[in-house]
């Protein structure tokens, strides 16, 4: 308690000092270490001073926090959680007036909940995308048993290639002896210049590729020529691939199949 209300007279000092609150949030915890307020306390006490409170004790509250776990404290913490995803387990304790280890059991016993991080994908589809994919999917495995029709289904895909790689620090290894001084090299970033590549491949290697031009819209009208290109391009290689050829293109990735 003692604690608390030293640092309720440096948060206010603080701001008596123009202090902002990260800056004295900062403070604090070069002077208090490990037994300095939380984050969240800090902003409260340096809002509350800055808008001229005069107090550095704490208002007295309806009752200490919760020693126990009721059915209550468990959907409040379901409901703040439902609220804001990313609350820490100091701050549900200090917003509900419950103890951290109780918010810990609730959260992670009661709840059965954990944080987990975002998984980062290429695109999110939409349900019309997915469900495209599932049919053409089946249509393909379909046709694959009748007359191995993946054996001749080309597909494509799109990456970006820099203009140049730097190389690696074990790619530029060298035999030396223990005598001989350790070879230097000048630290390179990655290229900033990027374009894009379409390749299309099937089960025996690359068929076709090509970069995009800069500058163009890589849409559904675009698609259609690179495709136009691809037949082609294979009709030169491979005359008896495409004579039953249909070409599919729509906002998702396209395809080229036999019919």
């Amino acid at each position: 308690m003692q604690r608390s209300l030293e640092q309720s007279y440096s948060i206010k000092f603080c701001v008596k000092l123009n202090k902002t609150s990260s800056e004295t949030i900062g403070l604090l915890k070069e002077a208090y270490g490990d037994q300095s307020l939380s984050s969240a306390q800090v902003k409260r006490w340096h809002k509350s001073f800055k808008e001229d409170r005069e107090d550095v004790e704490d208002e007295q509250r309806s009752g200490r926090p919760s020693t126990t776990q009721t059915d209550e404290d468990v959907n409040r913490v379901r409901e703040f959680l439902n609220i804001d995803r990313r609350a820490s387990l100091r701050e549900i304790s200090e917003e509900l007036n419950l103890t951290y280890y109780n918010v810990r059991e609730i959260v992670t016993g009661k709840l059965e909940m954990r944080k987990v991080c975002a998984k980062l994908v290429p695109n999110v589809l939409t349900d019309e995308q997915k469900q495209l994919r599932v049919e053409k999917s089946r249509e393909l495995l379909e046709s694959d048993e009748q007359d191995n029709a993946l054996d001749n289904c080309i597909t494509g895909n799109e990456t970006w290639c820099s203009e140049y790689d730097p190389e690696g620090k074990r790619e530029s290894a060298e035999w030396h002896t223990s005598q001989s001084p350790r070879p230097k090299k000048e630290r390179m970033s990655k290229s900033k210049v990027k374009t894009m590549l379409i390749i299309f491949f099937d089960s025996r290697g690359i068929v076709h590729k090509e970069f995009v031009p800069p500058g163009s819209t890589v849409n559904a009208a675009f698609y259609k020529e690179v495709l136009l290109r691809l037949k082609n391009h294979v009709a030169r290689v491979r005359p008896d691939l495409v004579k039953n050829w249909t070409l599919h293109h729509d906002n998702a990735p396209s395809s080229c199949s036999r019919a």
